[in-house]
């Protein structure tokens, strides 16, 4: 609906009469309701969201760099896998393009062990940046995977105190190392007759002359020489002498021989682990002492 405004003008004549100059007539629109003009803006914006979902589905399946998932293995020589891990055997076959890392998360999804936690073995170390064909894997070929998974890591994870008690408590459950058949057949050969003599009840510096006349783990005859402005232990035999700088000697074992108390059997550790260690037999129990002090540093507090 239209409503319709009438404009007259009317102006005075010199007479005193009035004379209409001009009529005018206006037509004013209804007002239309607000929820109107939200609907057809509602309308557009619908539309316009309409094109966008559409435009965004063909892209969604015209753009071919989106993937949904592992890429397929269609076409791909593959080949055949055994992986073997914690006692249990399974089958994958894989791509023979595919790297390491890849072979990983094969794995990963077979056993359930991440690939940060995972040692692939195949001829050695499996490298991650190269394929199974540039590491020659065939058909068949084993492959061996070390590492634990988060759980077991956790449910092995004893206190500190716990396992230092139950390490203390093997070492009480060990046989004296004199009894020890390592140590046994050289100590059957008995006491040297040149061994100095020891001194019970007495602790002494180390002597000026170098102390002789010991057995080493072969049976030979061993000398120990400390030079202390150089910072070495000079280990002699009849065939060579080893000059082995102190710092680099990780622990110091002694333990006294049964039956001849007076006299220890001691180890110098010159490595990581026990199998490093060089054994002397017949040392005279005055310079027990001495000898730990020197070579694990605390000679220079006499």
């Amino acid at each position: 609906q239209s409503h319709f405004i009438l404009y007259t003008i009317i102006m005075a004549t010199q007479d005193g009469n009035e004379e209409v100059v001009m009529e005018t007539e206006v037509t004013l629109k209804e007002p239309q309701p607000l929820c109107e003009n939200v609907g057809e803006g509602n309308a557009e914006v619908s539309e316009t969201v309409s094109r966008t979902d559409n435009a965004g589905e063909s892209s969604s399946t015209q753009d071919p760099t989106v993937s949904n998932g592992d890429d397929s293995d269609e076409g791909k020589e593959m080949v055949d896998l055994k992986i073997i891990w914690n006692k249990n055997k399974y089958d994958l076959k894989i791509p023979l393009d595919g790297t390491g890392a890849k072979l990983k998360e094969r794995i990963h999804s077979l056993t359930g062990l991440p690939p940060a936690m995972q040692k692939v073995m195949y001829k050695g170390l499996l490298p991650e940046d190269k394929t199974l064909r540039e590491i020659k894997v065939t058909n068949g070929a084993k492959i061996m995977v070390v590492g634990s998974t988060i759980n077991d890591v956790l449910a092995v994870n004893t206190p500190k105190e716990v396992i230092q008690q139950e390490v203390k408590a093997e070492e009480n459950k060990k046989e004296p190392l004199c009894r020890q058949k390592q140590h046994r057949k050289v100590l059957d050969k008995g006491k040297p007759e040149d061994i100095m003599p020891s001194v019970k009840g007495t602790k002494e510096r180390l002597p000026t002359v170098p102390l002789a006349g010991m057995y080493n783990k072969s049976g030979g005859k061993v000398r120990l020489t400390f030079k202390l402005e150089q910072d070495q232990l000079w280990i002699g035999t009849k065939e060579r002498t080893e000059k082995i700088p102190m710092g680099s000697i990780k622990h110091v074992v002694t333990e006294p021989i049964e039956g001849h108390e007076d006299y220890h059997m001691m180890a110098f550790q010159l490595g990581p682990t026990e199998a490093s260690q060089y054994w002397v037999y017949w040392v005279p129990i005055q310079f027990v002492d001495a000898i730990k002090d020197t070579v694990l540093g605390k000679w220079q507090y006499f």
